[in-house]
Protein backbone atom coordinates (compact mmCIF):
# COMPACT_ATOMS: atom_id res chain seq x y z
CA UNK A 1 0.00 0.00 0.00
CA UNK A 2 1.60 3.65 -0.91
CA UNK A 3 1.73 6.52 1.34
CA UNK A 4 -1.13 8.47 -0.31
CA UNK A 5 -3.37 5.24 0.24
CA UNK A 6 -2.91 5.37 3.33
CA UNK A 7 -3.20 8.92 4.40
CA UNK A 8 -6.64 8.75 2.55
CA UNK A 9 -7.93 5.89 4.59
CA UNK A 10 -7.79 7.89 8.00
CA UNK A 11 -8.91 10.90 6.26
CA UNK A 12 -12.56 10.59 6.51
CA UNK A 13 -15.34 10.99 9.09
CA UNK A 14 -16.31 9.12 11.82
CA UNK A 15 -19.22 6.60 11.44
CA UNK A 16 -21.99 8.76 13.09
CA UNK A 17 -20.41 12.04 13.12
CA UNK A 18 -23.72 13.72 11.38
CA UNK A 19 -25.45 12.63 13.85
CA UNK A 20 -23.65 14.81 16.74
CA UNK A 21 -23.29 18.12 16.86
CA UNK A 22 -21.39 20.90 19.44
CA UNK A 23 -23.13 21.51 22.90
CA UNK A 24 -24.58 24.70 22.12
CA UNK A 25 -24.44 24.01 18.14
CA UNK A 26 -28.55 24.12 17.70
CA UNK A 27 -30.75 26.59 18.72
CA UNK A 28 -32.78 24.96 21.63
CA UNK A 29 -29.70 24.45 23.57
CA UNK A 30 -28.46 28.68 23.70
CA UNK A 31 -30.92 30.60 25.73
CA UNK A 32 -34.23 31.95 23.98
CA UNK A 33 -34.58 35.38 22.97
CA UNK A 34 -38.03 35.82 24.61
CA UNK A 35 -37.74 34.64 28.50
CA UNK A 36 -40.73 35.18 29.98
CA UNK A 37 -44.57 34.43 28.85
CA UNK A 38 -45.20 38.30 28.50
CA UNK A 39 -42.48 38.81 25.64
CA UNK A 40 -43.69 34.99 24.22
CA UNK A 41 -47.60 36.47 23.97
CA UNK A 42 -46.57 39.71 22.47
CA UNK A 43 -44.52 37.87 19.56
CA UNK A 44 -47.63 35.84 18.56
CA UNK A 45 -50.10 38.28 18.69
CA UNK A 46 -47.87 40.13 16.29
CA UNK A 47 -46.83 37.14 13.67
CA UNK A 48 -50.63 36.40 13.81
CA UNK A 49 -51.40 40.11 12.97
CA UNK A 50 -50.24 39.87 9.60
CA UNK A 51 -52.18 39.34 6.67
CA UNK A 52 -49.76 36.68 5.44
CA UNK A 53 -50.35 34.78 8.24
CA UNK A 54 -53.72 35.18 8.48
CA UNK A 55 -54.30 33.82 5.21
CA UNK A 56 -52.45 30.68 5.41
CA UNK A 57 -53.93 29.97 8.68
CA UNK A 58 -57.08 30.13 7.43
CA UNK A 59 -56.42 27.87 4.23
CA UNK A 60 -54.98 25.04 7.13
CA UNK A 61 -58.04 25.26 8.84
CA UNK A 62 -60.43 24.78 5.80
CA UNK A 63 -58.27 21.71 4.80
CA UNK A 64 -59.64 20.20 8.57
CA UNK A 65 -56.42 20.38 10.61
CA UNK A 66 -57.58 21.05 14.03
CA UNK A 67 -56.12 24.34 16.12
CA UNK A 68 -54.69 22.41 19.00
CA UNK A 69 -52.41 20.85 16.13
CA UNK A 70 -51.75 23.91 14.40
CA UNK A 71 -51.25 25.98 17.47
CA UNK A 72 -49.06 23.04 19.14
CA UNK A 73 -47.18 22.44 15.67
CA UNK A 74 -46.26 26.58 15.88
CA UNK A 75 -45.38 26.87 19.28
CA UNK A 76 -42.93 23.77 18.68
CA UNK A 77 -41.20 25.38 15.75
CA UNK A 78 -40.49 28.40 17.51
CA UNK A 79 -39.32 26.32 20.10
CA UNK A 80 -37.03 24.52 18.22
CA UNK A 81 -35.86 28.03 16.40
CA UNK A 82 -34.74 29.15 20.18
CA UNK A 83 -37.03 31.94 20.74
CA UNK A 84 -38.91 30.71 23.69
CA UNK A 85 -38.95 27.76 25.92
CA UNK A 86 -41.40 24.62 26.08
CA UNK A 87 -42.67 26.29 29.21
CA UNK A 88 -43.54 29.80 27.96
CA UNK A 89 -44.79 27.76 24.92
CA UNK A 90 -47.07 25.64 26.84
CA UNK A 91 -48.36 28.60 28.90
CA UNK A 92 -48.92 30.99 25.61
CA UNK A 93 -50.99 27.84 23.70
CA UNK A 94 -54.49 28.65 25.08
CA UNK A 95 -53.92 32.60 23.64
CA UNK A 96 -52.84 31.01 20.58
CA UNK A 97 -55.73 28.85 20.41
CA UNK A 98 -58.01 31.36 20.86
CA UNK A 99 -56.51 33.73 18.00
CA UNK A 100 -56.77 30.74 15.90
CA UNK A 101 -60.14 30.29 16.47
CA UNK A 102 -60.98 33.63 16.38
CA UNK A 103 -59.38 33.72 12.97
CA UNK A 104 -61.74 30.98 11.60
CA UNK A 105 -64.60 32.87 12.82
CA UNK A 106 -64.00 35.72 11.31
CA UNK A 107 -63.55 34.05 8.25
CA UNK A 108 -67.06 32.15 8.65
CA UNK A 109 -65.14 28.78 8.24
CA UNK A 110 -66.08 25.56 10.32
CA UNK A 111 -63.06 24.40 11.62
CA UNK A 112 -61.85 21.44 14.76
CA UNK A 113 -60.68 22.87 17.30
CA UNK A 114 -59.14 18.98 18.85
CA UNK A 115 -60.75 19.88 22.03
CA UNK A 116 -63.82 17.75 21.65
CA UNK A 117 -64.18 14.44 23.14
CA UNK A 118 -63.45 11.59 20.13
CA UNK A 119 -66.18 9.74 20.79
CA UNK A 120 -68.66 12.78 21.11
CA UNK A 121 -66.88 14.03 18.07
CA UNK A 122 -67.63 10.66 15.86
CA UNK A 123 -71.16 10.88 16.67
CA UNK A 124 -71.98 14.26 15.11
CA UNK A 125 -69.79 13.69 11.98
CA UNK A 126 -69.18 10.00 11.49
CA UNK A 127 -67.17 10.53 7.86
CA UNK A 128 -64.81 13.99 7.77
CA UNK A 129 -64.78 15.64 4.54
CA UNK A 130 -61.25 15.78 3.60
CA UNK A 131 -59.99 17.21 0.22
CA UNK A 132 -59.49 13.56 -0.63
CA UNK A 133 -62.97 12.57 0.09
CA UNK A 134 -64.02 16.19 -1.53
CA UNK A 135 -62.47 15.36 -4.73
CA UNK A 136 -63.73 12.32 -4.78
CA UNK A 137 -67.33 13.34 -4.62
CA UNK A 138 -66.36 15.37 -7.34
CA UNK A 139 -65.88 12.70 -9.70
CA UNK A 140 -68.18 9.94 -8.10
CA UNK A 141 -70.41 10.51 -11.88
CA UNK A 142 -67.15 9.75 -13.54
CA UNK A 143 -65.93 6.72 -11.82
CA UNK A 144 -69.82 5.67 -11.81
CA UNK A 145 -69.94 5.40 -15.63
CA UNK A 146 -66.55 3.77 -15.88
CA UNK A 147 -66.38 0.25 -16.91
CA UNK A 148 -64.74 -1.78 -14.89
CA UNK A 149 -65.47 -5.23 -16.55
CA UNK A 150 -62.43 -7.40 -16.96
CA UNK A 151 -61.17 -8.31 -20.55
CA UNK A 152 -60.80 -11.71 -22.36
CA UNK A 153 -57.00 -11.57 -22.15
CA UNK A 154 -56.97 -11.15 -18.53
CA UNK A 155 -58.96 -14.55 -18.39
CA UNK A 156 -56.58 -16.17 -20.80
CA UNK A 157 -53.83 -14.76 -18.60
CA UNK A 158 -55.47 -16.42 -15.26
CA UNK A 159 -55.36 -19.82 -17.02
CA UNK A 160 -51.94 -19.99 -18.04
CA UNK A 161 -50.88 -18.98 -14.37
CA UNK A 162 -53.06 -22.00 -12.95
CA UNK A 163 -51.12 -24.24 -16.02
CA UNK A 164 -47.72 -23.36 -14.22
CA UNK A 165 -46.13 -25.78 -12.25
CA UNK A 166 -45.48 -25.65 -8.83
CA UNK A 167 -42.00 -26.37 -8.35
CA UNK A 168 -41.20 -28.13 -4.69
CA UNK A 169 -38.41 -26.29 -2.79
CA UNK A 170 -35.36 -29.27 -2.41
CA UNK A 171 -32.19 -29.37 -0.64
CA UNK A 172 -30.54 -28.87 2.43
CA UNK A 173 -32.40 -26.26 4.14
CA UNK A 174 -36.27 -27.07 2.43
CA UNK A 175 -39.32 -28.02 4.50
CA UNK A 176 -39.95 -31.62 4.90
CA UNK A 177 -43.48 -32.63 4.70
Amino acid sequence: MTRLAEESSFDRPVPGMALTAELGGRPWQNPPQYTNIDEVLDFYVDRMSSEEFIDQAVDILEMGVPVTMLANTMQLANVMEGLHTVDTGTLALPVIMEMLMMLGDSANIEYTSGLDNPSTLSSKNPTRKSLVAKAASRYKDVLDEADFEPSEDADEEELDEEEEEVIEPSGLMARRG
